[in-house]
């Protein structure tokens, strides 16, 4: 299927995402998860227990071209996304609005900031700037580790970027300001816990 942006120019998944995808590690309880999968197994758990309720959301794309070989069977041919897209998930946690970015990488030394654009940046400034809880949820899949970045640091190492520093951020500047989220079994990925103790809710 075709899918393109709404300039006209073709969507074509990364090859680090590609890499990710296809060669899924086998993690905890020896399952092989991708950060999403983790993270809607995650979301399930907190909306299931009434701990918060946070949803991945959907793109919205406009089909252009379907195929219908049999009658009881349709084919999408090409398709383009009608808005940009902002971040991965959103929600509620505990009367507080939530917005965050999930992101993996198989860089073992460092997070590429070529993974976000301009424009989800001025998204989490406006989240921010509400008052809303605002991070990005990093996974380095070569050590399986998982950390949350506050968006606050990430403004800071984006804007560093754009003033001509290096175009990444190390694995130690993200150990040094992030939080490391141990991965579990219920939830898999725990970051409510980390959200309790950064904005004192109890």
């Amino acid at each position: 299927m075709s899918v393109n942006y709404p300039n006209g120019r073709k969507f074509v998944r990364r090859k680090q995402e590609e890499s990710v995808n296809n060669t899924k590690k086998s993690t905890y309880s020896n399952r092989g998860m991708t950060l999403e999968e983790d993270l809607n197994e995650s979301n399930e758990y907190y909306r299931n227990r009434k701990i918060a309720v946070i949803h991945k959301k959907p793109t919205p794309i406009q089909i252009v071209q379907v195929d219908y070989p049999k009658r009881s069977a349709a084919v999408i041919k090409e398709a383009y996304f009608k808005l940009a897209s902002t971040t991965d998930y959103n929600g509620v946690y505990n009367g507080k609005y939530v917005d965050f970015e999930a992101k993996e990488t198989i860089n073992p030394t460092s997070f590429p900031l070529k993974n976000f654009h301009q424009h989800q940046i001025s998204h989490m400034e406006e989240v921010v700037g509400q008052g809303g809880i605002c991070f990005v949820i990093i996974r380095f899949t070569k050590w399986d580790k998982v950390f949350l970045l506050e968006a606050k640091h990430l403004f800071i190492f984006w804007q560093r970027m754009l003033d001509g520093g290096r175009k990444s951020i190390t694995k130690e500047e993200i150990e040094e300001v992030g939080h490391h989220i141990p991965l579990g079994f219920q939830p898999r990925i725990d970051y409510i816990k980390i959200l309790e103790r950064l904005y004192s809710f109890y």
